[in-house]
């Protein structure tokens, strides 16, 4: 039973072997065929790739070849292009050369022609020297004159000359300066002028109170003249009761006091009840509201200007300037009237406008003061503006607008050229007779008490003066130095508004008769 078992095992084994070498020898074959058939195709590939490379250096040949072609052709009409510039260029240069042949052909003859005009004007100037000195021979000869003598009477009459022609030259000048100054500084002023509109002056040193009747005035009296000197004391004014109908007069050089006993003089006459008591009552209510309407008047002022913000107390100061007057013009009207006339002249010149306006404004405000501090009003009012806080610039323009410091800004020149406008302008202020007559009186003497004067006549109510000279001891060159020598002593002598022209007049008459 085991050997057929045995003999079965043996015959699968050995089948096995021999299925593994016939197995073995199948592989070996299909390896070898596979590495043929490999070999086979990459010499295809490596043949592809030959004629690929073939192909791609025939195309690259190509290429390059038209490449040369082409940039052979660029270099050829460059070539041709520089060649055509180069001719070109040389073709002007040659042109350009025949021009400068040409020119100095002209030239050399040119300069042979000078060389021919030279010898002419050497020998001419030869002759003239020569007929010259002839000719101050003869001449030496008629005149009996030396040389020496000759010159001196020449250059004598020469320096006449220019000396005329100086003065004549000098007044030219000065005519063209002073019309040119004018017609621009009359633009500018004409400008601010017109847009400010015054009133004229009307300001006095007294008052009136109407009175119902005649018999309002024994009240007022009282009995043995107390109740008009309680009210004088309270007011510090004086009550002149006249023969004026129905009407008291009240006199005082204090605006703020006159204004003050009016009121409470005619609170008492409506009243009717006037004694002592009551007096002192009414003067203190009229205090109170004078003291509103100064302040009112100040806050108005600055409302009207655009400068609002400034000290309390610098506006009551400015306030109580509506009570005051100078030569009759009311102070405040003329602080904000000064005001608008320094701005409108900034705004023309490019200036500050707020500064010169604030300093036209307050430019007179130790005038609130003078009475009560002493110096003069400009340095009182600046010391008052540092006090409370106005800017530096406008404390010097307050203190310069009458030349007591110097003025340091644009803007104090405009706030004195303003203030000078303002007070002097047709109804802005007026004089006493007297004041007046002693003021024109001054400048006509002062004027005649130059060497050469004949006479002086002052003119436009002492704003201008005319003076006529002798014509035989002041030269035209002299009258011009007269005239500034005069407005020089006038302007460190004399007090006045404005500004005050000096005319010197100088004229030969040459009189004959036929007889």
């Amino acid at each position: 039973m085991q050997t057929p078992v045995i003999v079965t095992l043996l015959g699968l084994l050995m089948g096995l072997a021999f299925g593994a070498v016939i197995g073995l020898f199948l592989f070996r074959y299909l390896n070898t065929e596979r590495i043929k058939s490999a070999n086979i195709r990459a010499e295809e590939i490596v043949r592809d790739a030959d004629r690929v490379v073939d192909q791609l250096r025939t195309q690259t040949e190509l290429q390059l070849k038209e490449e040369q072609v082409r940039l052979r052709e660029e270099m050829e009409q460059e070539t041709n292009n520089r060649r055509r510039d180069l001719r070109r260029q040389e073709e002007r240069l040659q042109r350009r050369q025949e021009t400068l042949d040409r020119k100095l052909e002209e030239l050399d003859g040119r300069d042979k022609s000078l060389q021919k005009r030279q010898k002419s004007l050497e020998k001419r100037t030869a002759d003239l020297e020569k007929l010259e000195s002839q000719q101050q021979k003869e001449l030496e000869r008629i005149s009996g004159l030396s040389p020496e003598d000759a010159k001196l009477l020449l250059l004598d009459s020469v320096r006449e000359e220019t000396r005329h022609d100086m003065a004549r030259v000098i007044r030219e000048v000065e005519a063209e300066a002073q019309m040119e100054a004018e017609r621009r500084a009359r633009k500018i002023v004409t400008l601010a002028i017109q847009r400010v509109a015054s009133e004229q002056v009307a300001e006095t040193t007294i008052a009136s109170v109407p009175l119902p009747n005649d018999e309002m005035k024994g009240r007022i009296i009282g009995r043995q003249g107390r109740n008009i000197r309680s009210i004088e004391q309270a007011t510090g004014v004086d009550l002149i009761v006249d023969d004026t109908p129905e009407a008291v007069i009240i006199s005082s050089f204090d605006p703020v006091r006159r204004e003050v006993a009016r009121l409470a003089l005619s609170k008492l006459v409506v009243d009717g009840r006037i004694h002592p008591a009551r007096v002192e009552k009414e003067v203190q209510k009229a205090q109170q509201e004078v003291e509103q309407v100064i302040w009112e008047a100040g806050e108005q002022a600055t409302y009207d200007t655009g400068l609002q913000g400034l000290h309390p107390e610098v506006i009551k100061l400015l306030g109580r300037l509506r009570f005051r007057t100078s030569y009759g013009q009311n102070q405040l009207y003329h602080a904000v009237e000064t005001a608008h006339l320094a701005g409108v002249l900034a705004a023309e010149l490019g200036a500050d406008v707020r500064l010169a306006k604030l300093g036209g404004l307050l430019h007179d405000l130790g005038k609130a003061v003078t009475h009560e501090v002493e110096g003069p009003h400009a340095l009182v009012g600046a010391d008052i503006a540092r006090r409370y806080g106005v800017p530096p610039k406008v404390v010097n323009i307050i203190a310069a607008h009458h030349h007591d410091v110097e003025p340091e800004t644009l803007e104090a020149i405009l706030v004195e050229a303003a203030d000078a406008v303002s007070g002097a302008r047709p109804g802005a202020r007026r004089e006493a007779l007297e004041t007046y007559l002693r003021r024109v009186t001054a400048l006509e003497d002062m004027a005649n008490s130059f060497e050469g004067v004949e006479q002086s006549f002052a003119i436009q109510a002492g704003r201008e003066i005319r003076i006529v000279v002798k014509p035989n001891v002041v030269d035209d060159l002299a009258a011009i130095a007269l005239s500034r020598d005069i407005a020089k002593k006038v302007e460190d002598n004399l007090e006045y508004p404005g500004q005050i022209k000096v005319t010197v007049i100088r004229e030969t008459r040459a009189v004959d008769y036929a007889k």
